[in-house]
C-alpha cells in the first residue's frame, strides 16, 4: 500500500458507525458475494461444495475477472447499509470493466435476479444455474450488460461510468448514483474529462453522484497511473477537481469495514448538507464541493495469495483467472477449493442453498434495492414528451424554391416550445459542445439557458444554474450525459458538427448493442431515443476546411441492428420539422438527422413536407417532365440538403439544353426507405422501389456522404447495374461553398454531364450542352480564385418553375 503523506482526507474508523454484531454480518455478506463470484467465474456443479471438487464441477474455458470483484462486493454491501439506515434512493454504476461476477452475485443476494429470471431460483439449482450461464454459451455476458438487473451502465468498455451517473442524476433531485471507477478506467481520456461534471450539476434540482475511485493498483499486466499516485498528490488532484476526497485504504477486513461505514456516512452526510443548504436558498452561487471516496484495497483481494510460487493477491496475475488450470491441475484444482471455502459456505447459505435470513435482512427491500431501483429500469419512468404542433413553425412555401429559409434556426423555434411544454415535468435537455448558437438553435435561449454551475459574470450570455441546454466542448461527455439521462426515463436532443460526431463513433456502438439486447428482455421498458442532429455538415465546412469535411458517421451508424437506427436527410426547414417532431417522440432507436444551418432553398410546403416524410421517399413530379405516365428516360435522385439542390440545379440545366428528355426527380428523406423490406423495418418492397427507380433506366444519385453506402443499401434491386451515385470522394480544403461539390463531382454540372453519359443515344445529340458544362466547371474555378467566392448564377440561381402539384406517396 502506498502510504500517505497527506491525511486530512482520511476516515478514522468510529465504533458509533458500524458497531461489533453489524460489523460481522457485513463481513459474512461480502464473504457470500465473494463466494458466487467465485463460483460463477469457475463452477459448472457442486455449488456448495457438498462434495470434493471434482473436474467436471469445473467449466472447461475459465472466462471471468477476479481481480476488481471483490472491492465492488465491499462498496455494495457497504451502499446497502447506508441505504437501509437513511433510506436512501440510489444506484450502482459499475465502471470497471469486468465486474460482471460482483453486481449478478449482489443482485442474486438481494433477490431481484430471481424475481427477473425465476429459473435461477434462490435454492441449491438455481445457485448452479447462476454459476454455470455466466461467461458461457447461452448464458450471460463476463461484464455488467442490459441482462443485469440494476444496471444502466455497459461495462465492456472504460470511460463513461461517471458521465452516465451525472445524466441519471440530472433532474433527479432526490436519486444518489454511487459511481464506481477502477484504476484502469481512471486512466481514459473521457474519464478525466468527466470529473469537470460537477460543473453542470445544480445541488437544488439535480440528485447527486458519489463517486468511488477504487485504486487496487493494477490492469491487465501493468500498474495504473493513479494507482501509483500519493494520497497527497491525489488530494491535490480531486481538490482541484472540485471534490472534497475521502481515503479509506488497507488490506484487513474489520478496520477496513469500519473506514468505509465512517466515509460513506460522511459522504453522504455532506451531500444532503449541500443540498438542503442549496435548497434553502442558502448557497448563492457558489458551487459545492462534492464528497468522494478514494478505496485503495488489494487486487483480488481474499483470493489466493500465491499461484505456482508467484504472486497473485495484490497484483496483477490477480485480474481475471488467478488459477488457470482447476480442471486438469490437481494442485491449482485444491488451491480453488481451499480458496471457496475459505468463505465458509455453510455458514452463508443453509441446506437449501437460499441465504441465511441474518444476512438476507441486511439488504434494502423493494424498490430500494439497487437491483430493483425504478432508476435502472428508466422505461418505468418515462413520460411522453409534450410536442408542439410542427406544423405551427413551417414556412410558408408559396413554390419550390422561391423561399429561402434556415432549416436549423426554424427546428430552434420548434425545440423552443419543447422546452416550454416540459418545463414543469424537466425531461428534456439539450446537449451539445459549444454549438447551440452556431449551429442555429438559439431560439431554444427564449425559453431556457445554458446550465453553468460556477459563477456567473454580469456580461455573460445566456447562463443560469438551472437550464436546459448543456454545453462543453467534449462529445464523450454530451453523449454519455444524454445516455444516462434517457437510460433513466427522459427525453433529449445531441446536436453537433457532423464531423466530430466520430469522437464518439465507440459509445454509440456500446448504446446501439445495449439496445438490441434490452430489446429482447421482456423486463426491459422502452426508454426514448437516442437523437443526433448533425448540422454544420460536410458541405457547408467549406470555410473551415478539410479536417471538418467529413461525412462518414452516416455509415457507421448503418451497420448497427436495423430495428435499432435509422437515418434521415430532410432537404428543407419544414421536411427537419416533421422528422424532428417523428424523432423525438420515438423509443429505443437511434435517429441520426442530418441538416444544414445556412440559407437555402424551400421546396416543400408543410402539407407535402408531412405526406413526403411519411412516406420516407417519393417523385417530386413538379420536378420532373414525366407527369405523363411513361417511364423516364433518367432518374435524378437525391438525399440531402445540397444534394437535392445541386439535382433541381442540374435538372434546370437538361430541360433547357435536351428538350424533350424525360426525366424524374426522386427525393430520399428516410435513407433506410432504400433497403428492402427484407432487411429493414422502413425498406421499400422490390416492386414499390422498382415503381420509383425503374428496372432498367439510369439513375444518377446525388447523395450527401460516400457513394458506396447507396449501392450498400440497393445492391439487391434490380436496378442496381444502373445506380450512378456521387457523393463525398475525399476531397476538400478551405474553399467556396459551390467548390466544395465540384471538387467532389456532387454539383450540377457533372450531374448534368453524368444523365447525357448515361441517357442511351444522347450523348451525340447533347455534346454541345456537355460542352458548355465544361466550360462552365473551367469558369467557375477561374473565377473562385480571382474574387473568392462563387460566381453570381450560383448564388443566385432559383428553381424557375410555376408549376406544381401536391407530392404523392407513390409507395
Amino acid at each position: 500500500m502506498t502510504e500517505p503523506t497527506n491525511p486530512q482526507g482520511r476516515t478514522a474508523p468510529s465504533s458509533a458507525t458500524l458497531g461489533g454484531e453489524e460489523l460481522a454480518l457485513i463481513d459474512r455478506y461480502w464473504q457470500a458475494a465473494n463466494y458466487l463470484s467465485v463460483g460463477q467465474i469457475y463452477l459448472l456443479d457442486n455449488p456448495l461444495l457438498r462434495e470434493p471438487l471434482q473436474p467436471q464441477h469445473i467449466k472447461s474455458r475459465l472466462l471471468g475477472h477476479w481481480g476488481t470483484t471483490p472491492g465492488l462486493n465491499f462498496i455494495y454491501v457497504h451502499l446497502n447499509r447506508l441505504i437501509k439506515a437513511r433510506d436512501l434512493d440510489a444506484i450502482y454504476i459499475c465502471g470497471p470493466g469486468h465486474g460482471g461476477p460482483g453486481i449478478v452475485a449482489n443482485t442474486y443476494l438481494e433477490g431481484t435476479y430471481s424475481e427477473v429470471y425465476p429459473d435461477i431460483a434462490q435454492d441449491t439449482e438455481g445457485m448452479r444455474r447462476l454459476f454455470r450461464q455466466f461467461s458461457f454459451p447461452g448464458g450471460i455476458p463476463s461484464h455488467v450488460a442490459p441482462e443485469t438487473p440494476g444496471s444502466i451502465h455497459e461495462g465492456g468498455e472504460l470511460g463513461y461510468a461517471i458521465v452516465h451517473a451525472f445524466g441519471a442524476v440530472f433532474d433527479n433531485p432526490d436519486l444518489i448514483a454511487a459511481c464506481v471507477i477502477g484504476d484502469g478506467e481512471a486512466e481514459t481520456g473521457p474519464l478525466a474529462a468527466s470529473w469537470q461534471s460537477n460543473k453542470f450539476l445544480s445541488p437544488v434540482t439535480d440528485g447527486a453522484v458519489l463517486p468511488i475511485l477504487h485504486l487496487n493498483g493494477y490492469k491487465i499486466a501493468n500498474p495504473t497511473v493513479l494507482g501509483r499516485m500519493r494520497d497527497d498528490e491525489l488530494e491535490s488532484l480531486f481538490t482541484g477537481f472540485g471534490y472534497e476526497p475521502f481515503f479509506v485504504e488497507g488490506d484487513q477486513p474489520e478496520p477496513m469495514h469500519r473506514a468505509m461505514a465512517e466515509a460513506l456516512d460522511r459522504a453522504v452526510a455532506r451531500i444532503k448538507d449541500i443540498q438542503a443548504e442549496a435548497r434553502g436558498g442558502g448557497m448563492g452561487f457558489r458551487r459545492p464541493r462534492w464528497p468522494m471516496i478514494v478505496l485503495r484495497s488489494p487486487k483480488g483481494w481474499t483470493g489466493p495469495k500465491t499461484v505456482d510460487g508467484k504472486r497473485v493477491e495484490g497484483f496483477w496475475r490477480a485480474h481475471q483467472v488467478p488459477v488457470g488450470n482447476a480442471r486438469t491441475d490437481d494442485g491449482h484444482r485444491q488451491i480453488l477449493e481451499d480458496w471457496m471455502r475459505s468463505y465458509r459456505p455453510e455458514t452463508l447459505f443453509d441446506e437449501t442453498g437460499r441465504l441465511r435470513p441474518e444476512l438476507a435482512a441486511l439488504a434494502p427491500e423493494g424498490n430500494r434495492r439497487m437491483s430493483a431501483n425504478p432508476h435502472a429500469n428508466g422505461g418505468l419512468l418515462r413520460r411522453e414528451l409534450r410536442c408542439p404542433r410542427w406544423q405551427d413553425f413551417a414556412l410558408t412555401v408559396s413554390k419550390p424554391g422561391a423561399e429561402i429559409g434556415e432549416a436549423t434556426r426554424t427546428l430552434g423555434r420548434y425545440l423552443r416550445d419543447v422546452i416550454r411544454l416540459n418545463a414543469e415535468a424537466r425531461n428534456f435537455r439539450i446537449m451539445g459542445p459549444d454549438e447551440t448558437a452556431s449551429n442555429r438553435l438559439d431560439a431554444v435561449f427564449e425559453a431556457t439557458d445554458r446550465v453553468w454551475i460556477e459563477n456567473i459574470e454580469p456580461y455573460d450570455v445566456s447562463l443560469a444554474h438551472e437550464g436546459r441546454v448543456m454545453e462543453v466542448l467534449s462529445e464523450h461527455l454530451c453523449q454519455g450525459w444524454l445516455e444516462g439521462y434517457l437510460l433513466t426515463g427522459r427525453h433529449g436532443l445531441f446536436s453537433c458538427y457532423e464531423a466530430f460526431i466520430h469522437i464518439v463513433d465507440s459509445m454509440f456502438n456500446q448504446h446501439a448493442k445495449w439496445l438490441k439486447v434490452s430489446r429482447e428482455l421482456g423486463w426491459r421498458r422502452p426508454i426514448s431515443s437516442l437523437n443526433y442532429l448533425l448540422t454544420s455538415h460536410v458541405w457547408r465546412q467549406d470555410h473551415n476546411g478539410f479536417s471538418h469535411q467529413d461525412p462518414g458517421f452516416i455509415d457507421h451508424v448503418a451497420n448497427k441492428k436495423s430495428d435499432i437506427v435509422r437515418v434521415y436527410l430532410p432537404p428543407d426547414a419544414n421536411t427537419l420539422l416533421w422528422v424532428a417532431d417523428h424523432c423525438l417522440q420515438t423509443y429505443d432507436r437511434i435517429n441520426v438527422i442530418v441538416a444544414g444551418k445556412q440559407p437555402q432553398p424551400q421546396w416543400l410546403s408543410a402539407h407535402e413536407a408531412g405526406l413526403h416524410c411519411e412516406a420516407g421517399i417519393g417523385i417530386w413530379s413538379w420536378a420532373g417532365t414525366d407527369e405523363t405516365g411513361l417511364e423516364p428516360d433518367v432518374v435524378m435522385a437525391c438525399a440531402g440538403d445540397v444534394p437535392t439542390l445541386e439535382t433541381l440545379a442540374a435538372v434546370d440545366l437538361l430541360k433547357q439544353a435536351v428538350p424533350g428528355l424525360r426525366i424524374r426527380v426522386v427525393n430520399v428523406v428516410d435513407l433506410m426507405t432504400l433497403q428492402s423490406n427484407r432487411d429493414h423495418p422502413h425498406g421499400l418492397t422490390d416492386a414499390a422501389f422498382d415503381s420509383l427507380f425503374t428496372r432498367d433506366k439510369p439513375v444518377i444519385f446525388a447523395y450527401h456522404g460516400y457513394p458506396y453506402l447507396i449501392h450498400r443499401l440497393t445492391y439487391s434491386r434490380a436496378n442496381h447495374a444502373n445506380m450512378h451515385v456521387r457523393g463525398f470522394i475525399e476531397e476538400g480544403t478551405t474553399t467556396t461553398p459551390f467548390d466544395m461539390v465540384v471538387l467532389n463531382e456532387l454539383d450540377r454540372f457533372h450531374l448534368a454531364i453524368e444523365a447525357i453519359d448515361r441517357v442511351p443515344g444522347l450523348v451525340t445529340r447533347a455534346a454541345g450542352a456537355k460542352q458548355a458544362f465544361r466550360d462552365r466547371l473551367t469558369a467557375h474555378k477561374l473565377y473562385i480564385r480571382e474574387y473568392g467566392e462563387d460566381m453570381p448564377e450560383i448564388q443566385g440561381w432559383k428553381w424557375p418553375y410555376e408549376t406544381r402539384q401536391e407530392t404523392g406517396t407513390p409507395h
